[in-house]
Formats: structure tokens, C-alpha cells, sequence
């Protein structure tokens, strides 16, 4: 008896110690997020007693949590730090660009006990060990000048550890009258299905038309809450985009350039699933930009430009779109450079003409670098790729604008939302596809006659129109109705046309990811559950209009 209440006793404490453990590193997360943009505002504004109390308040709540969930690293670390803090709120300890560096590296030490700490190794590594006593040394006013930016060492932009985000379980912080309103509605919505039931049950006394009034009601409501749901999805892109203040100021830094980092739109909000495929997407422009596009100091004042660069996260409503630009004044991309680097792998042919959309295309192919020898931040023509797959993962796309000698700006378009689609449904060989609506042009009847292979061209108001059947893309088998109809589809400017069968127009429709099994289909992007409870597959428009463009250049060559 008292065995089993005593296992009862101490399962019931370790649930408790793993909801413990998950709150204090989501809030350590947020603590050191905050911490990390406070010192970034201290190096601009070194008397701001303000943004000082700040950050002694955050090492105190980050001692005194991980003291409670026996972080002992994390404890010791953030006691030393806020020994270091009181004497540069004390005044006796003067805050300059090493002591700023110093403490952005414990700001990444503690970002990594945490991590360990949520792991389950709590013990104090060798290094933060050392660390610590840098930290004390720099609070006795022992490091001063080169000895404290000797030792702060900061990271790499690209190692900053995101530890605390990977281990706790994603979540997302409401407005309490956001989910008021909720369950208002959720009650507003049983009480309409209780009077749809009570209607149906005696139905032989009522009209259809005072069956379907009824159905209207409760499919009101239910779009009312699904819009609040929507809402309450939405996040700003501030917090995203100001991630990147560090990693602009310590790659600068690095490269011996000077660079201004200027974010607009920081208000827009968009679905939280966003945010999460956009972090590569923009951490590798930034460094693409600091690293290729930004001269050297001196090299900008011979081309009567301000020593320092200026790079600029911007963010804006584009109709139903989210639209986040990447632009900086640097260099530009040089386009015979580029063509020249992809005539050598193959990419183009030998004098083959390109307008400049398809040059700086290019530069998103898989292992396309222009750089001679690798680096630590670039050279091995992966970044952009990456930009590339995480857009068209979110349906949207990605164009680029460059002007020789004066900048370069690249700019992502995507919905506004992951979690419902506009789409238009389309049926080919019995089996219903859905085309994302913002995507479709219009419809066409294919003509009599036309090539009956897997791609052909159609002649659409007098301009050549590259289309794909998706029947034989599929190899779904079985004849071709007599009567076929085209889709016209575009994308980052390219139009192309998908041969279908039959349309059966639009409809708003919950995206399910596709399992792993599927995942490596090429032409589908995800699924959805019908109205009669069959799978409809979502197109992914961006791969097969590659694809379709692909094959109509080698059967024209």
C-alpha cells in the first residue's frame, strides 16, 4: 500500500518537474532573446541605465529559475554575469564594444546550458567553467580593452545557438480575449447544432427551407470561430526579424565591413507556421548579403558611397500575399560573372540567351556558388537553394532585382496563412487534384488535335503556351476523355498550362501535411480531406511548371 502511493507520489512529481522544466525554458528563451536586443541597443546607447537594470533583472530571474528546476550551469553562469551587470550598473565598470562582446558570449553559453539542461545534463561544462572566470576577471576590472574582445570570442552568426526553441514544445501566446471570444462561440455553435438535431428529428413537420435556414446559421458560426482561429494564429514578424541585429553586428564584424541594419514592417503579421519556414530563408540572405554584396569601407568611399552599408529587412501587404524584401546597397550581382560560373556546370548553354529573370534565377540551383574558394559563410552554393525550397514549400515564390554597383533586392511572396486554401479543384482519371487559386490564370478547352504526348505547346492568343498532362505525369493510366481542358497556372512570372480532365471550380479547403511516404512525390505539395471523404492531392505548381519549361527547352532544342 505504501509502495504504491509512494510510485503514485513520484510520478505525479515528475510530471509536475517536466511541465516545470518546459516553462522555465520557454521563458529562459524569452529571457535571452530580450537580453540579446538590449545589448545590442547598450553598444549604441552606453548610458542607458535603463536597458542596464534590464538586463541585471533577466541574469537575476534566469538564476534564481534554473536554481529551481536544478540547472546548476545555468545558475552559476547567470550569478557571475549578474555580478558583471551590477558593476556597470554601479558605474564602476565602463561598457565599450569588447564588454558588449563579452556578454553576447554569455548570453550564447547560456542559451547552450539551458539546452543541456533541458537534456538532462545539468553539470557545468569545462567550458563555461573557463568562461565564468573571464567573467570574473572583466567584473574586477582585470580585462580591459583587446583582453576583453580576446575573450568573448563570439560564435559565428551561423552557430548562435536556438537550443531553448528546438527543446521546448512549440507554442504560441493568445490574447485571453481572443479565446473569450472562442468560447463564446463554441457555445453559440452547440446550441445551433442541438436545434439542427431537434429540427431533424421531428423533420416530417418542417420545410426544407427551415432545415437549410438552420444549416446557414451553424455554418456562420462555424466560419466566425475558424477566422478567430486564424487570428489567433497570427504572429508579428518583429521578433523574426530582429534575430538578425545580432547576426548583421557579428558578421560585420567578422568580415571588417560596417553595416546598418534597418527593419520596416515589423507590425505584419503573419501564420506562425511562417515564421517557422522563413528563419533559413532569411538568415542566409542576410549573410548572403554581408558576405557577397557589402565592399569594404574604403572600397564604398572610392564609389562615393557611405562607409557603412545599409541592409534592410522590409515586410508589407501585397492583396491576399505577405511580401518580405531583402535589400541592400552593395555591389550587385554581376551578371557575366554568374553566367559564366553556370556555363561551366552545365546550366546554359555556350551564348545562350537569357534575360536578366533567368540569370538571377541561377542563382538558386542547388551547389551554384560564384565564389572561388570556400568560406566559413559561403562558397558552397547551398544558402539560396535553401531560400528557394522553403519559399515554394509555403506556395509562394521568390523574384530578384539587381543594379550593378548600386544594390540588390530579393523578394519573397507567400499567403497569408498554411492551414486553409483557396483552391480550385480539378479532376484527372477519376481522382480530384487541387491547384492553389492564386495561382490559376484561367481555363482553356484544349484544342482538336493537339500532341497527345506527356508535354506539348499550345497556341494561346497568338503566344506559345508550354503544357503538362497530368495524367501521364502521374502515369495514372486509362484513355483521355475526347473533350480536355487546360489550366493556365503562373508562377514567379512564368506561365504554363496542366491538362486535366474536367473542372469542378473552387472551394476553400483544410491543407494536411503529406506523410513521409509521400513526401518525395515531385508535383504534390500536400492533401486534403473531401466533402465526401476522399483524399485530394495539392499541386505544387512551382515544380511542375519548372518541369514543364524543363521539357518544352529540350524538345525545342
Amino acid at each position: 500500500m505504501n509502495d504504491s502511493n509512494s510510485t503514485e507520489t513520484e510520478t505525479e512529481f515528475q510530471i509536475d518537474r517536466e511541465a516545470l522544466v518546459q516553462a522555465f525554458v520557454a521563458e529562459a528563451g524569452d529571457i535571452l532573446a530580450a537580453m540579446e536586443q538590449q545589448l545590442l541597443a547598450l553598444e549604441a546607447r552606453p548610458d542607458d541605465d535603463e536597458t542596464v537594470h534590464s538586463l541585471f533583472r533577466g541574469a537575476h530571474t534566469l538564476k534564481g529559475s534554473g536554481a529551481l528546476v536544478s540547472f546548476d550551469a545555468v545558475r552559476d553562469l547567470a550569478h557571475t554575469l549578474e555580478d558583471l551587470l551590477e558593476r556597470v550598473r554601479s558605474k564602476t565598470l565602463r561598457v565599450s564594444d569588447g564588454l558588449v562582446s563579452l556578454l553576447l558570449r554569455a548570453v550564447d553559453l547560456l542559451r547552450t546550458a539551458v539546452a543541456e539542461g533541458a537534456a538532462g545534463r545539468t553539470a557545468t561544462s569545462a567550458e563555461a567553467e573557463a568562461f565564468r572566470e573571464q567573467l570574473c576577471r572583466a567584473a574586477e576590472g582585470k580585462a580591459t580593452g583587446a583582453g576583453l574582445v580576446a575573450a568573448a570570442r563570439p560564435a559565428p552568426a551561423a552557430a548562435v545557438a536556438q537550443a531553448p526553441a528546438a527543446t521546448a514544445a512549440r507554442t504560441l501566446r493568445v490574447d485571453v480575449a481572443k479565446l473569450d471570444k472562442m468560447i463564446n462561440l463554441s457555445g453559440e455553435i452547440a446550441i445551433s447544432r442541438g436545434r439542427l438535431d431537434d429540427m431533424l428529428e421531428r423533420r416530417v413537420s418542417l420545410t426544407v427551407d427551415e432545415i437549410l435556414e438552420a444549416h446557414r446559421e451553424a455554418d456562420r458560426l462555424y466560419l466566425d470561430l475558424q477566422d478567430l482561429i486564424m487570428q489567433a494564429r497570427m504572429v508579428p514578424l518583429g521578433p523574426t526579424f530582429q534575430q538578425h541585429l545580432r547576426t548583421v553586428r557579428d558578421l560585420a564584424a567578422a568580415e571588417h565591413k560596417q553595416v546598418r541594419l534597418v527593419l520596416e514592417g515589423e507590425d505584419v503579421e503573419v501564420d506562425t507556421a511562417v515564421v517557422e519556414h522563413i528563419r533559413d530563408p532569411l538568415m542566409h540572405m542576410v549573410r548572403n548579403a554581408i558576405d557577397h554584396a557589402m565592399e569594404l569601407p574604403a572600397e564604398r568611399q572610392a564609389r562615393g558611397k557611405d562607409p557603412c552599408g545599409r541592409l534592410t529587412l522590409r515586410a508589407f501587404h501585397e492583396g491576399a500575399l505577405v511580401v518580405i524584401q531583402v535589400a541592400d546597397d552593395g555591389a550587385g550581382l554581376d551578371r557575366e560573372r554568374i553566367v559564366r560560373h553556370a556555363v561551366e556546370k552545365g546550366l546554359v548553354g555556350v551564348g545562350a540567351p537569357l534575360m536578366d529573370d533567368e540569370v538571377y534565377e541561377l542563382i538558386f540551383e542547388p551547389g551554384f556558388s560564384t565564389r572561388e574558394q570556400v568560406t566559413d559563410v559561403s562558397g558552397r552554393g547551398v544558402g539560396m537553394d535553401v531560400v528557394r525550397r522553403n519559399v515554394e514549400a509555403l506556395r509562394g515564390s521568390v523574384s530578384v532585382e539587381s543594379e550593378l554597383g548600386r544594390g540588390t533586392t530579393i523578394t519573397l511572396r507567400f499567403p497569408l496563412t498554411l492551414a486553409i486554401i483557396e483552391g480550385f479543384r480539378v479532376v484527372v482519371a477519376g481522382e480530384v487534384y487541387i491547384l492553389p487559386l492564386e495561382a490559376v490564370a484561367e481555363c482553356v478547352e484544349l484544342p482538336a488535335g493537339s500532341d497527345r504526348g506527356r508535354c506539348g505547346v499550345l497556341n494561346l492568343r497568338g503566344e506559345p503556351l508550354p503544357f503538362l498532362r497530368l495524367r501521364d505525369h502521374f502515369q495514372l493510366g486509362g484513355d483521355a476523355p475526347p473533350r480536355e481542358n487546360v489550366v493556365v497556372v503562373q508562377h514567379a512570372g512564368a506561365r504554363v498550362g496542366l491538362t486535366v480532365d474536367s473542372l469542378l471550380g473552387e472551394s476553400q479547403t483544410v491543407i494536411k501535411p503529406l506523410g513521409r511516404m509521400f513526401q518525395g512525390v515531385r508535383g504534390i505539395s500536400g492533401s486534403a480531406i473531401l466533402g465526401d471523404g476522399r483524399v485530394a492531392l495539392i499541386l505544387d505548381i512551382a515544380g511542375l511548371l519548372r518541369e514543364t519549361l524543363k521539357r518544352a527547352t529540350v524538345a525545342s532544342a
